[in-house]
C-alpha cells in the first residue's frame, strides 16, 4: 500500500501568482525554483555571501500594494544579521548577490512569513517586496 499527500502552500492564490508573474516579467528578473523573483537593480563588484556570514544592509520592505512596512534608510543605520537568522526569501536573494550590489526580490508568502504573519506588522499570506543594498559581508 502506497500513501501518497499533497503538500499545497495554503498561501497560494491567483492574486499572489499575479504579483509574481508581473515581477517576473520586469526586466533582468529572474524566477527561482523556490518561486522567490530576484531582479538586480545594481551590480556589485565583491564576493558573494555564504550560509556562514553576517551581512550589513539597507532595505526597503513594501507590501504588493506599495505600502511601506519598513526602511533601515529611515533608521540611525544599516541592519546586520546573520544569514540563517532572516526569513527564507531573504536568505536566497542574498546568496545571489555580490557585496555592494542592489537587488529587489519579490518574495511569496510561502517564504516570509506563511499563513501566520508577523504579530501586527505582516499580515497572514503577504507576498513581500524588498529592496536590499548589501553593504557589507562579514565572517
Amino acid at each position: 500500500m502506497t500513501l501518497s499527500v499533497a503538500c499545497s502552500d495554503p498561501c497560494a492564490s491567483p492574486e499572489a501568482e499575479e504579483i509574481l508573474a508581473r515581477a517576473a516579467a520586469e526586466e533582468g528578473a529572474i524566477r527561482t525554483e523556490s518561486g522567490l523573483v530576484f531582479r538586480p537593480l545594481r551590480a556589485g563588484e565583491g564576493p558573494k555571501p555564504v550560509m556562514s556570514n553576517r551581512v550589513q544592509v539597507h532595505y526597503i520592505g513594501r507590501f504588493a500594494d506599495g505600502e511601506e512596512f519598513d526602511n533601515s534608510y529611515k533608521r540611525s543605520g544599516p541592519s546586520s544579521f546573520q544569514m540563517d537568522q532572516v526569513v527564507p526569501g531573504w536568505t536566497e536573494g542574498l546568496l545571489l548577490m555580490n557585496g555592494g550590489g542592489k537587488a529587489k526580490l519579490t518574495i511569496p508568502a510561502k517564504l516570509a512569513y506563511g499563513k501566520k504573519g508577523k504579530k501586527k506588522s505582516i499580515p497572514p499570506c503577504a507576498t513581500l517586496i524588498f529592496e536590499v543594498e548589501l553593504l557589507g559581508i562579514y565572517d
